[in-house]
């Protein structure tokens, strides 16, 4: 079997737990199938400074706290120095696509890579393919995030999609715009933090010596507050909050980095999250969890859960406290794990057919 040059084309420097797991877990199952794979290191000045801005004040519109300041400071350079540990290419400008360099296969994908929307990477046509130095263009559950299929795509932007071989999405609002854009349904394939292996480094730390319950997200609603609130009580668990403040937490651990993350969704009690990767993380460590969706979130969280067959975890203002306590301290559906198992499958067929399979009519790059 001729070994392919693969590079993975995502959001990798987002300061972000989710992203930073699902560039790294995709390239770590390409190198899996016996490809070299590095994540495509584009790098911008623009993006830079407002992705900086925003991890500095990330719980907008809700106010940060000068005193917050220095901590998220320190989230974001412990952010710095883990991505060095990723497998990053040369860098390259992410406007001078020219400069990077030649591969067999490039995977757009995972993350909200195709998102019209995005404050900062939206409208970039690089993650559409364009000027993209690669043998065979494909996409592994890339995301359209919160721009919803109402509002169509543009011909200019369905017409780089025709440019890529195969086509994997992350959730139906994402197949549904490809439909109707391209006239094919594309697959649906688990994110990458469920497809593959997730191994962080070792770690210790006193936040997980006790049992907890895991607060990952922000500016959560007030009937989501109360009833997380009063189930931590019952239950004489402590409520901390990773990555961000959430005053109503016991503890905050706002410093950690993706591998402390990692290892603090694992040992958790139960999960309370709005977050995609919340929902991920909560379900690939069988933890009890519930969620609430948040206008930029919808898409992805409702996809995710209808797709695992996990609905009644996402609750709002009418769910009684008397449910929400039953999914926080029972153990998942077996249905959901045997919707992965199936998704899998799926997934290895996708990739198989997208990627393998063409090693036998080309040679790779040298």
């Amino acid at each position: 079997m001729s070994v392919l040059k693969t590079g993975v084309l995502t959001f990798h420097r987002c300061i972000n737990y989710g992203s930073y797991w699902q560039a790294r877990c995709l390239a770590e199952g390409l190198q899996s199938r016996g490809h070299s794979s590095t994540i495509l290191d584009h790098d911008s000045r623009r993006v830079n400074m407002a992705e900086w801005k925003c991890a500095l004040q990330p719980t907008l519109p809700t106010h940060v706290p000068e005193s917050d300041h220095p901590v998220y400071r320190q989230k974001v350079e412990r952010f710095f120095e883990i991505f060095e540990s990723l497998p990053l290419s040369p860098r390259f400008e992410l406007d001078r696509p020219e400069e990077m360099e030649d591969y067999d296969v490039v995977v757009v994908g995972s993350d909200e890579v195709w998102n019209l929307y995005h404050p900062w990477y939206g409208r970039n046509p690089l993650f559409y393919g364009e000027g993209v130095k690669a043998k065979h263009l494909i996409s592994y559950a890339a995301s359209y995030g919160n721009y919803p299929a109402s509002e169509g795509l543009e011909e200019s932007w369905a017409q780089r999609l025709r440019n890529f071989e195969s086509i994997a999405v992350r959730d139906e609002n994402s197949q549904t715009i490809v439909k109707n854009a391209l006239g094919f349904e594309p697959v649906i394939v688990l994110d990458p933090c469920l497809q593959f292996p997730i191994i962080p480094d070792p770690r210790e730390s006193a936040y997980w010596e006790k049992p907890y319950i895991a607060v990952y997200g922000h500016n959560f609603s007030d009937s989501y507050i109360s009833k997380i609130k009063a189930y931590a009580e019952s239950s004489k668990l402590p409520l901390i909050s990773i990555g961000y403040r959430n005053d109503w937490a016991d503890e905050q651990w706002i410093t950690a980095d993706p591998h402390d993350f990692a290892h603090f969704m694992a040992k958790a009690e139960a999960v309370a999250t709005n977050f995609f990767h919340g929902c991920v993380f909560a379900i690939r460590n069988e933890r009890p969890f519930v969620t609430e969706v948040t206008s930029y979130r919808s898409f992805k969280v409702q996809g995710l859960l209808g797709t695992l067959g996990a609905d009644k975890h996402l609750i709002n203002e009418n769910t009684d406290s008397a449910i929400v306590s039953q999914l926080l301290s029972q153990p998942l559906d077996q249905a959901v794990f045997e919707n992965i198992i199936r998704l899998r499958q799926v997934s290895d067929h996708y990739l198989d057919e997208a990627i393998s399979l063409k090693q036998l009519t080309h040679e790779p790059t040298p």
